[in-house]
C-alpha cells in the first residue's frame, strides 16, 4: 500500500501546466513543403518562426508557428495593393 501524501502542486488541476505540442524540423518542414535550408534562411534573416533547441535538434512551438504564419501573411498583404484586378 502506498501510504505517500499527494504532491500538493498537483492537488489543484487548475495548477497543472499542460506541455504544448512543439514541432521538430523535419515535421515543419514537411508541413509548409519547403527545405530545412529555407527554413534555416529565414531564421538567420530574421524572417523564420522563433525556436528552441532540444539537445541539437530545433523545436518550434505550434503556437509560435501559427503566430509567425500570421505575421507572415500580414507582412505580404502590405506588399499587395488590393483592389487591383
Amino acid at each position: 500500500m502506498d501510504t505517500k501524501e499527494p504532491d500538493p502542486q498537483f492537488a489543484d488541476r487548475s495548477q497543472v501546466t499542460l506541455i504544448e505540442q512543439v514541432l521538430s524540423l523535419s515535421e515543419l518542414c514537411a508541413h509548409l513543403h519547403v527545405s530545412a535550408q529555407t527554413i534555416y534562411d529565414l531564421r538567420s534573416q530574421g524572417r523564420g518562426p522563433r525556436g528552441f533547441r532540444v539537445g541539437r535538434e530545433l523545436r518550434f512551438r505550434v503556437s509560435e508557428v501559427g503566430a509567425w504564419l500570421e505575421r507572415m501573411e500580414q507582412d505580404d498583404g502590405h506588399r499587395h495593393v488590393s483592389g487591383r484586378a
